[in-house]
């Protein structure tokens, strides 16, 4: 199938989306993809509630990525495809739906059936990103999407904190209650604020999707950026999973008191917009060796917290980590998106689908091995893994030529 088959018409004029636009995509995706992270912290707490047993416990967030990676190859690419306001609304309204349904859900076989629910609606911000990123002039693409991602990567970051403080006073059902509400109220304003888009359709489904794998074939840049981004989102998954395990064991830290630390992560967040000016100014392979050394470095500073005399110095060795780890994940995925967007299009929903599928499926991997790590081997092992996965990922991006 040829790419002019689904050339949108973009919906953008010269100075492009807008400020008011960019801002309101931001923290749309913020609270979409929140929804992802809300069980991160609390899985020891749904696990006994529902009988889910301890060492399947990951399981709940590594099915959530899953869910995630799914919706990212056969929905999110659909923004090619169809009317951007009208399939933005549906994919939300089945958000809605999984929320609810994990919020009263009666037993751990329907809870986890939602996480996966909840894990293909997520894919609305990445149906946003490519959407508002595309409006933009090239010059100027690579801040918008800094700004955009600066906004989703509050909300991953944020969502800890806020499931941990709602699930010591009200329950962990209370946390998907609330994030319903949050994304009727997100789905409403994006129906107000982001312009239609029309992209030509007449294209069947199946030729779509498999339009996709003439994709990952053509373009190497695209399959290498997913392949760094998997191995560092896997370190990312696995940090953020065995983390409140930690500081729970290790320093008898509550559910208030992790999601306070995982305040600390937000600050990694920060480095996104700088990440899209590096971009802009045509810095992206240093920044991504050094963003990929940065994941290394942070997991490795938090193993080595059991070594320090003091407990204070332990907690400080981990929240350096946090920091470290977020802010090369952050940089890395802004420089992988600012990459792959000017690769075609026509076809950047795609694009971006399969770019974030990959380090998704990375990332379901690093939750899923994170409770084995921790029951049999320990914060120690768990903490080297962390630490090797990105290392690997730095040695074959150290050996490529200079061509982003």
């Amino acid at each position: 199938m040829s790419d002019a088959a689904l050339r949108a018409n973009p919906a953008r004029t010269e100075e492009g989306a807008g400020r008011l636009v960019v801002l309101a995509s931001a923290v749309a995706c913020g609270v979409i993809v929140a929804n992802l992270y809300y069980a991160q912290p609390l899985v020891d707490l749904i696990a006994r509630d529902l009988g889910i047993s301890a060492s399947v416990g990951s399981a709940v967030v590594a099915l959530t990525q899953v869910g995630y990676a799914i919706g990212l190859i056969l929905v999110a690419p659909l923004v090619d495809l169809f009317e951007s306001r009208r399939l933005l609304t549906v994919t939300l309204a089945f958000a809605v739906a999984a929320l609810l349904l994990a919020a009263f859900a009666p037993t751990g076989g329907v809870f986890l059936a939602a996480a996966l629910s909840i894990g293909v609606a997520s894919v609305a911000a990445q149906m946003l990103l490519p959407l508002v990123a595309g409006m933009e002039p090239e010059a100027t693409r690579g801040r918008v999407v800094g700004t955009i991602m600066s906004g989703l990567l509050f909300g991953i970051l944020l969502a800890r904190p806020v499931a941990g403080v709602i699930a010591d006073w009200f329950g962990w059902r209370a946390v998907f209650g609330l994030s319903a509400a949050l994304t009727v109220a997100t789905a409403l304003s994006l129906r107000v604020l982001i312009p239609s888009r029309r992209p030509e359709g007449g294209v069947a489904y199946g030729a779509f999707l498999g339009s996709m794998w003439g994709l990952l074939r053509e373009y190497p840049l695209l399959r290498r950026r997913a392949l760094y981004q998997a191995s560092l989102f896997a370190a990312f998954s696995m940090f953020w999973t065995a983390s409140p395990m930690r500081l729970s064991e290790a320093y008898g830290w509550s559910h208030s008191l992790i999601g306070l630390f995982a305040l600390a992560g937000a600050g990694g967040a920060l480095i996104a917009p700088v990440a899209g000016r590096w971009a802009d100014a045509g810095l992206t392979r240093p920044g991504t060796l050094a963003a990929i050394a940065s994941v290394a470095l942070g997991f490795a500073v938090a193993g080595s917290d059991g070594l320090a005399g003091a407990v204070w110095i332990g907690v400080a060795a981990l929240l350096f980590g946090a920091v470290v780890l977020d802010m090369g994940v952050q940089a890395n995925m802004i420089f992988g998106q600012r990459t792959i967007y000017g690769l075609n299009p026509a076809a950047r929903g795609r694009l971006n689908g399969l770019y974030v599928a990959t380090l998704f499926l990375g990332g379901a991997f690093g939750s899923a091995i994170t409770s084995p790590l921790m029951t049999h081997f320990g914060w120690g092992a768990t903490a080297a893994v962390g630490a090797a996965l990105p290392l690997v990922a730095l040695g074959f991006a150290a050996m490529e030529r200079a061509r982003d």
